[in-house]
């Protein structure tokens, strides 16, 4: 994949119900990202979202929030693509992944949705030609969990920190991303020791 990066998306739920879920860590990176270039997101009712302009060394990118709920985003993010006129290979997806475990960031080229919704939702709009920054969230140790481990809980500060950690990886390698291409992004990446094991919830 050699498109270059135009647009940076993270997917989360919005309200102040979801800041602090799991779901929500596309947001977290969305936001960490603004906070690092200094960028400030503005609400843009037209793409139903919140978009905020980066500028790197070698490029002028969108950072956008979509603020339907996640099962919703697709439609947001295929208006601000299309206005744009962005082509899915030019896009990343930054979402909470739970196939993933805690502290683990990872970056994937296409593929299907995995049964998370948000890309479910974008699957139906732009195909499956887009890039995912996928963040480990690790998995509550039974399918019944899920809904509530991912929307509902809030997360405890010691999983936090390992998210962000993920998080603060994948920051660090986006100019990597951005002048070099996804394949030495994710040696670079990928190549980073896994976090400790942490136990299987139940």
């Amino acid at each position: 994949m050699s498109a270059t990066i135009r647009a940076i998306v993270g997917l989360g739920n919005p309200g102040k119900d979801y800041v602090r879920t799991r779901h929500n860590a596309g947001f977290w990176f969305a936001d960490a990202l603004a906070a690092q270039h200094r960028a400030v997101f503005k609400k843009e009712p037209k793409f139903r979202g919140e978009r905020a302009t980066l500028r790197t060394k070698s490029e002028v990118l969108l950072l956008f929030k979509p603020t339907p709920f996640m099962n919703l985003s697709g439609e947001a993010v295929q208006a601000l693509a299309a206005f744009h006129k962005i082509a899915p290979e030019q896009i990343l997806i930054a979402h909470d992944d739970l196939d993933l475990p805690l502290g683990t960031a990872r970056l994937k080229a296409g593929g299907g949705h995995g049964g998370h919704n948000g890309l479910r939702s974008i699957h139906q709009y732009l195909g499956e030609a887009y890039l995912r920054l996928r963040l480990g969230v690790g998995h509550p140790g039974s399918k019944e969990r899920v809904h509530a481990y991912l929307t509902e809980e809030r997360t405890p500060e010691s999983e936090t920190k390992l998210i962000r950690d993920a998080i603060a990886a994948a920051l660090e390698v986006m100019p990597v991303l951005l002048d070099s291409g996804v394949e030495k992004a994710m040696q670079l990446l990928h190549s980073r020791l896994p976090p400790p094991a942490s136990p299987i919830k139940t």
